[in-house]
Protein backbone atom coordinates (compact mmCIF):
# COMPACT_ATOMS: atom_id res chain seq x y z
CA UNK A 1 0.00 0.00 0.00
CA UNK A 2 1.48 3.19 -1.46
CA UNK A 3 1.64 6.62 1.13
CA UNK A 4 1.43 9.90 -0.69
CA UNK A 5 3.69 12.26 0.27
CA UNK A 6 2.65 14.71 2.01
CA UNK A 7 3.36 18.69 1.95
CA UNK A 8 3.46 21.55 4.09
CA UNK A 9 3.02 24.50 3.69
CA UNK A 10 5.73 27.12 4.34
CA UNK A 11 5.32 29.94 7.12
CA UNK A 12 6.60 32.98 7.45
CA UNK A 13 8.77 34.01 9.97
CA UNK A 14 6.83 36.40 12.61
CA UNK A 15 8.08 39.91 11.98
CA UNK A 16 10.41 41.81 14.63
CA UNK A 17 7.15 43.26 15.83
CA UNK A 18 5.31 40.15 16.35
CA UNK A 19 8.43 39.08 18.19
CA UNK A 20 8.28 41.79 20.39
CA UNK A 21 4.81 41.51 21.17
CA UNK A 22 4.84 38.07 22.22
CA UNK A 23 7.54 39.44 24.67
CA UNK A 24 5.61 41.72 26.01
CA UNK A 25 2.82 39.66 26.31
CA UNK A 26 5.08 37.19 28.52
CA UNK A 27 6.08 40.00 30.65
CA UNK A 28 2.45 40.26 31.13
CA UNK A 29 1.70 37.22 32.38
CA UNK A 30 4.76 36.01 34.47
CA UNK A 31 5.95 40.30 35.20
CA UNK A 32 9.29 41.46 35.09
CA UNK A 33 11.13 38.63 35.30
CA UNK A 34 10.19 38.00 31.67
CA UNK A 35 12.42 41.12 30.47
CA UNK A 36 15.21 38.87 29.76
CA UNK A 37 13.65 37.87 26.83
CA UNK A 38 12.77 41.44 24.73
CA UNK A 39 16.63 42.49 26.38
CA UNK A 40 17.81 39.80 24.29
CA UNK A 41 15.53 39.96 21.48
CA UNK A 42 16.07 44.16 21.03
CA UNK A 43 19.17 45.35 23.00
CA UNK A 44 21.64 45.39 20.46
CA UNK A 45 19.54 47.05 17.69
CA UNK A 46 18.43 49.67 20.20
CA UNK A 47 21.51 50.30 21.53
CA UNK A 48 22.67 51.46 17.97
CA UNK A 49 19.80 53.30 17.10
CA UNK A 50 20.64 55.24 20.61
CA UNK A 51 24.24 56.13 19.81
CA UNK A 52 23.35 57.96 16.66
CA UNK A 53 21.54 60.09 19.43
CA UNK A 54 23.74 60.68 21.88
CA UNK A 55 27.06 59.72 20.25
CA UNK A 56 28.03 57.83 23.75
CA UNK A 57 27.94 54.17 24.28
CA UNK A 58 27.14 54.72 27.57
CA UNK A 59 24.35 57.20 27.50
CA UNK A 60 22.48 54.74 24.30
CA UNK A 61 22.99 51.91 27.17
CA UNK A 62 21.36 54.28 29.62
CA UNK A 63 18.39 55.04 27.44
CA UNK A 64 17.78 51.37 26.37
CA UNK A 65 17.41 50.27 30.10
CA UNK A 66 15.39 53.23 30.76
CA UNK A 67 13.06 52.04 28.26
CA UNK A 68 12.72 48.92 29.12
CA UNK A 69 12.17 49.96 32.94
CA UNK A 70 9.44 51.73 31.44
CA UNK A 71 8.18 48.69 29.63
CA UNK A 72 8.49 46.42 32.97
CA UNK A 73 6.06 48.24 34.45
CA UNK A 74 3.40 49.12 32.09
CA UNK A 75 4.16 46.01 29.75
CA UNK A 76 0.17 46.06 28.57
CA UNK A 77 1.16 49.33 26.89
CA UNK A 78 3.67 48.04 24.72
CA UNK A 79 1.60 44.27 23.97
CA UNK A 80 -1.54 46.21 22.84
CA UNK A 81 0.16 48.89 20.68
CA UNK A 82 -0.82 48.47 17.11
CA UNK A 83 3.19 48.94 15.85
CA UNK A 84 5.33 47.18 18.94
CA UNK A 85 8.56 47.38 17.12
CA UNK A 86 8.28 51.06 15.72
CA UNK A 87 6.85 51.99 19.79
CA UNK A 88 9.97 50.82 21.85
CA UNK A 89 12.02 52.43 19.53
CA UNK A 90 10.16 55.67 20.13
CA UNK A 91 10.54 55.23 23.51
CA UNK A 92 14.07 54.77 23.44
CA UNK A 93 14.53 57.79 21.60
CA UNK A 94 12.50 59.66 24.46
CA UNK A 95 14.55 58.33 26.95
CA UNK A 96 17.82 59.65 24.20
CA UNK A 97 16.49 63.20 24.38
CA UNK A 98 16.07 63.07 27.78
CA UNK A 99 19.49 62.14 29.03
CA UNK A 100 21.01 64.92 26.08
CA UNK A 101 19.10 67.34 27.72
CA UNK A 102 20.42 66.60 31.35
CA UNK A 103 23.63 65.72 30.42
CA UNK A 104 23.79 68.90 28.36
CA UNK A 105 25.71 67.31 25.67
CA UNK A 106 25.02 66.10 21.76
CA UNK A 107 28.59 64.91 21.37
CA UNK A 108 31.77 64.01 23.28
CA UNK A 109 31.94 60.54 23.00
CA UNK A 110 35.32 59.32 21.13
CA UNK A 111 34.48 57.09 17.73
CA UNK A 112 35.16 53.89 19.73
CA UNK A 113 32.24 54.53 21.43
CA UNK A 114 30.23 54.74 17.96
CA UNK A 115 31.30 51.24 16.92
CA UNK A 116 29.18 48.28 17.85
CA UNK A 117 30.91 45.47 19.51
CA UNK A 118 32.83 43.23 16.79
CA UNK A 119 34.63 40.36 17.70
CA UNK A 120 38.16 38.86 16.24
CA UNK A 121 37.03 37.10 13.42
CA UNK A 122 35.31 40.10 11.85
CA UNK A 123 38.16 42.47 12.30
CA UNK A 124 37.99 43.17 8.57
CA UNK A 125 34.82 45.01 8.73
CA UNK A 126 36.05 47.47 11.81
CA UNK A 127 37.59 49.91 9.43
CA UNK A 128 34.30 49.69 7.50
CA UNK A 129 32.15 50.94 10.51
CA UNK A 130 35.08 53.25 11.52
CA UNK A 131 34.22 54.78 8.25
CA UNK A 132 30.57 54.86 8.36
CA UNK A 133 29.90 55.65 11.62
CA UNK A 134 32.37 58.86 11.44
CA UNK A 135 29.90 59.84 8.57
CA UNK A 136 27.00 59.39 10.21
CA UNK A 137 28.60 61.07 13.18
CA UNK A 138 28.99 64.02 11.11
CA UNK A 139 25.47 64.16 10.07
CA UNK A 140 23.02 66.71 11.85
CA UNK A 141 20.87 63.79 14.40
CA UNK A 142 18.40 64.31 13.05
CA UNK A 143 19.15 63.05 9.71
CA UNK A 144 21.51 60.24 10.97
CA UNK A 145 19.13 58.63 12.91
CA UNK A 146 16.76 57.85 10.05
CA UNK A 147 19.58 56.49 7.90
CA UNK A 148 20.59 53.77 11.45
CA UNK A 149 16.35 53.21 11.46
CA UNK A 150 16.14 52.83 7.27
CA UNK A 151 19.64 50.35 6.51
CA UNK A 152 20.04 48.68 10.06
CA UNK A 153 16.33 48.28 11.00
CA UNK A 154 14.60 48.28 7.28
CA UNK A 155 12.00 50.70 8.19
CA UNK A 156 9.75 52.09 6.00
CA UNK A 157 9.67 55.77 5.90
CA UNK A 158 6.19 55.83 7.35
CA UNK A 159 7.34 53.96 10.60
CA UNK A 160 10.32 56.47 10.65
CA UNK A 161 8.00 58.97 10.49
CA UNK A 162 5.75 57.54 13.61
CA UNK A 163 8.59 56.98 15.73
CA UNK A 164 10.14 60.91 15.05
CA UNK A 165 6.65 62.24 15.01
CA UNK A 166 6.88 63.74 11.76
CA UNK A 167 5.71 63.22 8.36
CA UNK A 168 6.45 60.34 6.57
CA UNK A 169 7.94 62.99 3.66
CA UNK A 170 10.16 64.37 6.27
CA UNK A 171 11.78 61.27 7.09
CA UNK A 172 12.48 60.55 3.48
CA UNK A 173 13.45 64.02 2.61
CA UNK A 174 15.95 63.63 5.89
CA UNK A 175 17.46 60.45 3.99
CA UNK A 176 18.05 61.51 0.94
CA UNK A 177 20.16 64.52 2.20
CA UNK A 178 22.22 61.88 4.65
CA UNK A 179 22.74 59.88 2.14
CA UNK A 180 24.06 62.57 -0.16
CA UNK A 181 26.38 63.58 2.59
CA UNK A 182 27.47 60.01 2.97
CA UNK A 183 28.13 59.33 -0.19
CA UNK A 184 30.88 61.94 -0.42
CA UNK A 185 32.21 61.34 3.03
CA UNK A 186 32.66 57.74 2.01
CA UNK A 187 34.23 58.84 -1.56
CA UNK A 188 37.41 57.66 -0.37
CA UNK A 189 37.37 55.31 0.98
CA UNK A 190 38.64 51.65 0.26
CA UNK A 191 37.15 49.29 2.76
CA UNK A 192 34.33 46.65 1.79
CA UNK A 193 31.46 47.84 -0.52
CA UNK A 194 28.87 47.11 2.39
CA UNK A 195 28.58 48.17 5.45
CA UNK A 196 26.24 45.96 7.08
CA UNK A 197 27.07 43.76 9.12
CA UNK A 198 29.20 39.83 8.40
CA UNK A 199 26.89 36.97 8.63
CA UNK A 200 26.85 35.05 11.33
CA UNK A 201 25.08 38.00 13.87
CA UNK A 202 21.19 37.35 12.96
CA UNK A 203 19.82 38.70 10.28
CA UNK A 204 20.23 42.52 11.79
CA UNK A 205 21.63 44.85 9.39
CA UNK A 206 22.20 43.22 6.27
CA UNK A 207 21.20 46.10 4.07
CA UNK A 208 24.91 48.59 3.16
CA UNK A 209 24.56 52.38 3.22
CA UNK A 210 25.68 52.41 -0.42
CA UNK A 211 22.02 50.55 -1.65
CA UNK A 212 20.31 54.16 -1.11
CA UNK A 213 16.42 54.40 -0.46
CA UNK A 214 13.30 51.35 -1.63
Amino acid sequence: MSTRPSFSRPTSSPSLSDRVRESAVRICESGPAALAGLYDLTSQRLVRYSLSLTRHQHDAEDAVQAALVRVADRPRLLARSEHPWPYLVRMVRNESLLILRRRGRTSSADLSDLVTRVSVDEAEWAETYRAVWRGIRSLPVEQGEVVVLKIWESMTFAEIGDVLGVPSSTAASRYRYAMEKLSHALEGFAGPTDASEPSGRGTEGRSGVGRGAR
